[in-house]
């Protein structure tokens, strides 16, 4: 069934920045920004997302014999490689074109997509950097959190440490107990200030690979449904792996790339260039 026109017209249409939000991203490495999906295409996707989801997951265990990041979310990659009209979504060049213009970029790839869905009962996303796990050369990297609800406190939705980018201490620390407890007492030290702030339905946030965040709890019975596209630099260079997981990385998200050279593979296409 191919996408409905009207939200395939309104996935072309450019969402208008203004340079005070792009001087507000570049100084926090954060933005929430409203209505960049309409009510029609939110309710679509919701649609969309969860069915691919749901035929994807393979997660039997409960909540109780999991790990702290097994009960934060459950985690799903790459659904544009299995679903068109999920693709539709992740290869818009209305968000794509939103990444490069906070970015101060020509134009993006995409790095990987996910969905993040918090379960009702779920845990805390601890305080982490998101590249920790990416062996990318340069820090133009951003990932837009869609939620596919209007997301209250009481869903989990994502915080920020508005300007955390800065600091190197716990950036070499994966999703754990430990990274909460250890970034938390950092920032406690600073004068970075802290976000956590309810999303409207169709809002949603960019944040830079190396900005400090962190989810809380799902109190609630109900599901957190949240899409996720990383994208990166057109002109990214793959680095040397500094860690298990950028190794890992490496192979399942740009499989052939060579340390030193651009990330131009099969998996990474460009999604928006403005040259």
């Amino acid at each position: 069934m191919p996408l409905p026109t009207a939200i395939r017209s309104f996935l072309s249409e450019p969402y208008a920045l203004t340079q005070e939000q792009i001087d507000y991203y570049q100084q926090n490495r954060y933005i929430k920004l409203k209505q960049v999906l309409n009510e029609e295409s939110l309710l679509y996707f919701n649609q969309v997302i969860t069915d691919r989801v749901n035929q994807m997951n393979k997660v039997s265990t409960s909540l109780h014999e999991r790990t702290t990041y097994g009960k934060a979310f459950l985690q799903l990659f790459n659904l544009w490689r299995e679903d068109e009209l999920v693709r539709e979504l992740v290869f818009s060049k209305r968000l794509a074109k939103v990444a490069a213009d906070l970015m101060e970029t020509d134009g993006v790839r995409i790095y990987h997509d996910q969905a993040l869905f918090k379960e009702g009962g779920g845990g805390i996303t601890p305080w982490h950097a998101d590249q920790y796990y990416w062996p990318l050369e340069s820090d133009k990297t951003v990932t837009i959190w869609i939620p596919l609800q209007s997301t209250p406190l009481e869903l989990g939705p994502l915080e920020f440490s508005a300007g955390s980018h800065q600091l190197l201490e716990g950036r070499d620390l994966e999703i754990s107990d430990e990274s909460e407890v250890t970034i938390e007492q950092k920032l406690r030290v600073t004068d970075f200030r802290h976000v956590i702030e309810p999303f409207d339905a169709g809002e949603v946030s960019f944040h830079s690979g190396w900005v400090f965040h962190r989810a809380g709890a799902n109190v609630t019975d109900q599901m957190r449904k949240v899409m996720t596209i990383i994208y990166m630099d057109q002109n990214m260079k793959l680095k040397n792996p500094e860690n298990e997981n950028q190794i890992n990385d490496w192979n399942t998200w740009c499989p052939g790339a060579k340390v030193g050279e651009i990330i131009d593979t099969p998996i990474n296409p460009i999604l928006y260039t403005s040259v």
